[in-house]
């Protein structure tokens, strides 16, 4: 058995700064694109028999009250943030 976990999150901030962006229909969809190749790639290795994606989701914590803008999703890009959405639905459409 050979198992990938992925970081969606890191994922999804990797290909909004290292994809070209693009809209449809006025959304932005770049870096969910992105994701979509590169894990359509990772599936197509017939080695690859379970993969795994995660996202982080603010959830207030003790680390809040310690760490000033710690996991507050301040400063985001909205065409980003917007993505995370989609994103989540991609992972869970590509199975």
């Amino acid at each position: 058995m050979i198992v990938h976990l992925i970081d969606g999150t890191y994922e999804l901030f990797r290909a909004w700064f290292g994809a070209p962006h693009q809209k449809v229909n006025g959304r932005e969809i770049g870096a969910v694109r992105s994701m979509v190749r590169s894990f359509a790639a990772l599936l197509s290795r017939k080695t690859i028999t379970h993969v795994g994606v995660a996202y982080d989701h603010v959830i207030e914590s003790f680390r809040n009250d310690l760490f000033p803008g710690y996991k507050t999703g301040e400063g985001v890009d909205p065409e980003l943030f917007a993505q995370f959405e989609l994103a989540e639905r991609m992972t869970t459409a590509m199975g």
